[in-house]
């Protein structure tokens, strides 16, 4: 694997993604995908629970999704 960028390092790291080297662009943002799934299922359990009132579940997502921004960067732009 080629080097990451330290900014998407930095973010795997933040999310709980440790960016070994042997491990490939693609496989870290699998990694990273697991672990926005992971956030939204806790998310959806604690609307189900009663925690989140539904009317406010979708801000909910939308401000966990937008705590994932290297989703949306294409993997091209993740190594130097």
């Amino acid at each position: 694997m080629t080097g990451l960028r330290p900014h998407v390092a930095e973010a795997l790291r933040r999310h709980g993604v440790e960016p070994d080297p042997s491990a490939t662009p693609a496989q870290l943002r699998e990694r990273l995908n697991e672990a926005y799934l992971d956030e939204v299922r806790r998310l959806k359990q604690r609307q189900v629970s009663g925690e989140i009132p539904l009317r406010e579940y979708a801000t909910h997502v939308e401000r966990l999704r937008e705590g994932f921004p290297l989703l949306a960067l294409p993997l091209a732009l993740w190594s130097e």
